[in-house]
């Protein structure tokens, strides 16, 4: 059959490949033909799982747990979500509030299909990682672009920031550490972004996926330290990829509103 017969939908036509996977590719290409290279595509840690995560891993299989699961995941890790969340920042969740996906390019989908109607907007601060903007397109939403300035080392500007929103605003994304950058919201900007959320009722989205990658002295800022009454109105993205060096086990997790995690578990299970 010819591929002129097939016709694809609009919304996969609007949104290009993703260049890290097309670069990563091209990169290992040039590596097994012999070239000397050193990748800087894919967020690779340079070290391997650890022992004790492998074990357990092999030890789950040997045990028999290789059936479904629920579809926010096991009860048992949602609970250790909470225990983590709570050990590390001090942010009471329950196990209902936490969904476990196919690694953090799952969960903002997941957020996304079930957030977003045609139109709406949402703010993302450049330089982004790559798969932000399809993921907003994928559901229908339009990718607000809020550049940011190097000679302020890549901060937020309240005023930029405020010039880019319109009353179509839902949603704006928070990368910090931020992928590619390596840069940090200062908490002057973030207190701003969450003086702006609060009186616009924006949902925050803070992939936090970068957070044990750090080179900074005292606590890395986070939006729901400086501004704890946003937590009606944030969900937090993070897994296990560049913290345990991961990658390739794909599990990722989402903690936010119980109304939204439940939209999510909806989208999931299908």
């Amino acid at each position: 059959m010819s591929q002129e017969i097939i016709t694809l939908a609009e919304r996969v036509l609007q949104v290009p490949p993703s260049p890290t996977l097309a670069i990563n590719a091209k990169a290992k290409a040039l590596k097994a033909a012999g070239e000397d290279i050193l990748n800087f595509s894919v967020g690779e840690p340079d070290f391997d799982t650890p022992k004790h995560v492998c074990e357990a891993g092999k030890k789950a299989i040997d045990d028999g747990h290789t059936r479904y699961t629920a579809v926010p995941g096991i009860p048992e890790l949602r609970e250790a979500i909470c225990m983590r969340f709570k050990e590390d920042h001090d942010w009471e969740y329950t196990p209902d509030e936490i969904q476990v996906c196919c690694g953090g390019k799952h969960g903002l989908y997941n957020i996304f299909q079930a957030m977003l109607n045609p139109g709406d907007e949402v703010l993302i601060p450049a330089p982004y990682w790559v798969s932000y903007p399809p993921m907003v397109q994928l559901a229908g939403g339009v990718p607000v672009i809020v550049p940011l300035d190097e000679s302020m080392d890549f901060d937020l500007n309240p005023e930029t920031l405020a010039a880019k929103a319109t009353d179509k605003t839902r949603a704006i994304f928070l990368n910090s550490p931020s992928n590619p950058t390596g840069s940090i919201f200062s908490t002057t900007a973030l207190k701003a972004v969450a003086k702006m959320a609060l009186e616009r009722g924006w949902l925050i989205v803070t992939d936090d996926i970068y957070e044990t990658v750090t080179y900074m002295d005292g606590k890395l800022p986070h939006i729901l330290d400086v501004e704890p009454a946003l937590k009606a109105q944030t969900i937090v993205l993070n897994g296990v990829s560049k913290s345990f060096a991961m990658t390739g086990w794909r599990i990722g997790y989402s903690a936010g509103p119980l109304h939204l995690i439940k939209a999510m578990n909806k989208v999931q299970s299908q």
